[in-house]
């Protein structure tokens, strides 16, 4: 016999508690095993339970089922895994969160040099939460809530002051409070502002804000105004993506007919390119030629747009060094979609950060 406190051997038995304890079904038939518990008498800790390798202290369940358990929640909600052993959804919920931290924590930050992040809607009404994690081996290293300073700066503290200066380059969205926060524990750090998040913008505050306007301006004429109205997809979506000949049809007669569109959807294909400069001069080049071509336009959305986003030059000039983004964390939002819906929501939080870095441990 074994003492659980400090594993010494013991001869003397203090008493013997007989316990039921589930175990692995045998052909779908559930199994219970009735275990004589018995408590030793160690001569340093006192009384203690028997240590046995196959039962925790105190369990009433096999490390086996316990295993086999966390296994299926991987692949199935917490709702059929305890219908499939007939056990209680909190028992199977904490058997998996379990195992979930034993697996994970601590994390380990080493030898991290570049980042990504970005922020997923935990739930509706604006509750969001940000998640971190390493572009080369797609590994998340953090989820936490909101996507402010003060919530991300538990990551650079468990990154620690080494592992700080380790970090080279991190992508991410033209959130301030990100960048702020980066610039203040890795200063050396190049930001680099992912090309996505900053087209969609575009399309958000210039080509949609020019088609109602141009819309609007075509009141009267009931047919040209729907056509404008409808075309917001067409202006959105790159021409190479249209598979449907009608579509390219209709949005070339549509880009031919209306001059102020036609400049602002070449002027965003014209944007995209700065993210495939083969060097930070042509990049910055490629820039100034961008600029002054929208601030001379005379489109008022354009103009505005153009203002805004010259504070995130460098940023935007650093992908010509820094070849990041954050499409990888598009997927990781879409999976993390999945896992919500498969779920059908957490009550807990903690649990699903845990179930997001599981989902991705990353690639060697």
């Amino acid at each position: 016999m074994v003492c659980s406190g400090c594993d010494a051997r013991c001869d003397r038995v203090h008493d013997i508690d007989v316990r039921l304890i589930r175990d692995l079904p045998l052909l779908d038939a559930a199994t219970w095993l009735s275990v004589p518990r018995r408590r030793v008498a160690c001569p340093t800790c006192g009384p203690r339970l028997e240590r046995l390798e196959w039962l925790d202290p105190h369990a009433r369940l096999t490390r086996r089922l316990a295993q086999s358990v966390a296994r299926l929640c991987r692949v199935l909600p917490v709702k059929q895994v305890a219908a499939l052993f007939g056990l209680h959804w909190d028992t199977v919920k904490a058997i998996d969160k379990r195992v979930l931290l034993e697996q994970l924590e601590p994390v380990d930050l080493s030898g991290v040099t570049v980042l990504a992040m970005d922020e997923f809607a935990l739930r509706r009404g604006h509750r969001y939460a940000t998640v971190i994690l390493e572009p080369h081996t797609r590994r998340v290293l953090w989820v936490g809530h909101d996507r402010s300073r003060a919530s991300i700066r538990p990551f650079f503290e468990a990154l620690g002051e080494a592992g700080c200066r380790a970090i080279k380059a991190v992508a991410m969205d033209m959130n301030a409070a990100y960048a702020l926060e980066v610039k203040a524990h890795c200063p050396q750090a190049e930001i680099v502002y992912d090309l996505f998040h900053v087209v969609a913008k575009y399309g958000h505050d210039v080509i949609d804000r020019v088609r109602v306007d141009e819309a609007n301006r075509l009141r009267e004429d009931k047919r040209a105004r729907k056509v404008i109205k409808t075309a917001r997809w067409l202006l959105l979506r790159n021409q190479s993506s249209l598979k449907r000949p009608e579509d390219q049809v209709r949005l070339q007669e549509l880009l031919e007919a209306n001059q102020t569109l036609m400049t602002v959807y070449i002027l965003k294909d014209e944007l995209k390119q700065l993210w495939r400069q083969p060097s930070t001069e042509m990049a910055s080049q490629a820039w100034q030629d961008w600029f002054a071509k929208a601030t001379t336009s005379g489109i008022a959305p354009l103009v505005r747009f153009a203002r805004k986003l010259e504070p995130y030059l460098n940023g935007i000039i650093s992908s010509a060094r820094w070849r990041l983004n954050t499409s990888v964390l598009e997927g990781v939002n879409n999976r993390i979609k999945v896992i919500k819906r498969m779920a059908y929501g957490f009550r807990d939080d903690a649990y699903f950060f845990l179930k997001i870095r599981a989902a991705f441990p990353g690639k060697p």
